[in-house]
């Protein structure tokens, strides 16, 4: 990546918004593992352009991610871009390249975002198929997207405003703290345990540095949890990526419904 990240995410979104004629958007979503089939429902398609053709982007490689940048006019005439996939820390490139995305929907002038995942679940009252709104987050990859002396305030790094509306799309939605590991291996059940202890109710691999990025470019943050899997230790069953694939093309009817009527508010 470049020494500057952000005249990179600016050129990128420079070329999102040639490529779609338009002068700006007005939010963005990135759909992780599980959401990305929800993204033909989410409104007018203006624009489709591949990531790897914009600056910065290279094309995702987990299973169950999209290439795609979207650019989408939703129900109530607002501009959004959705990225159906992303790029994971423990892909091991710059801390940069993982939030990308973020920084180049701020450039396109993004005011809202929405981030989704699959993760693993600790509380036994969410299946596989439970969407969760994240709450709060606790980063354990030990690293930051933010550079010098930046103190970003994260007292509400997931906006309230934006849960309330959420759960007037779906009352059902609980919440939680998401708890992001390095991987790319699952956790221990030691590891989920700790993470219990520490106040943790989901487990994942993406996000909160997403969040950081986004919160620093001064973009409101509505953070959503995909429960793919029961966290190692917490059944008997063994994890593995395939299942999480399936869980998320079983929810994908409930997702899409949920976007839906997400992008209507928003």
């Amino acid at each position: 990546m470049t020494d500057d990240p952000k005249a990179l995410a600016a050129d990128a979104a420079r070329a999102l918004l040639t490529a779609a004629s338009l002068e700006s958007v007005d939010l963005a979503l990135v759909l992780g593992s599980g959401w990305s089939a929800a993204a033909d429902r989410l409104g007018e398609e203006l624009s489709t352009v591949p990531l790897a053709d914009l600056p910065g982007f290279t094309a995702p490689t987990v299973a169950g991610h999209g290439g795609q940048l979207r650019v989408v006019r939703t129900p109530n005439a607002k501009v959004a871009a959705v990225f159906t996939g992303r790029h994971h820390f423990y892909e091991r490139r710059d801390v940069d390249a993982v939030v990308h995305g973020v920084r180049t929907a701020a450039a396109a002038g993004a005011s809202t975002l929405v981030l989704t995942n699959g993760c693993g679940g600790l509380n036994p009252a969410w299946p596989p198929g439970t969407p969760v709104l994240i709450r709060d987050h606790i980063n354990l990859t030990g690293t930051t997207p933010l550079r010098g002396a930046t103190f970003i305030d994260m007292t509400e790094a997931y906006a309230r405003r934006l849960r309330e509306l959420a759960r007037g799309v779906a009352p059902e939605l609980d919440e939680g703290v998401y708890v992001q590991f390095g991987g790319p291996q699952y956790e221990t059940p030691a590891e989920v345990q700790m993470a219990r202890v520490l106040g943790g109710d989901l487990v994942g691999m993406s996000t909160t540095l997403e969040t950081l990025a986004a919160r620093e470019a001064g973009l409101e943050v509505l953070g959503i949890s995909l429960v793919t899997n029961a966290a190692a230790g917490t059944t008997d069953a063994t994890l593995d990526h395939s299942e999480v694939i399936e869980a998320g093309r079983d929810a994908a009817p409930r997702l899409a419904e949920l976007l839906t009527g997400l992008v209507a508010v928003l």
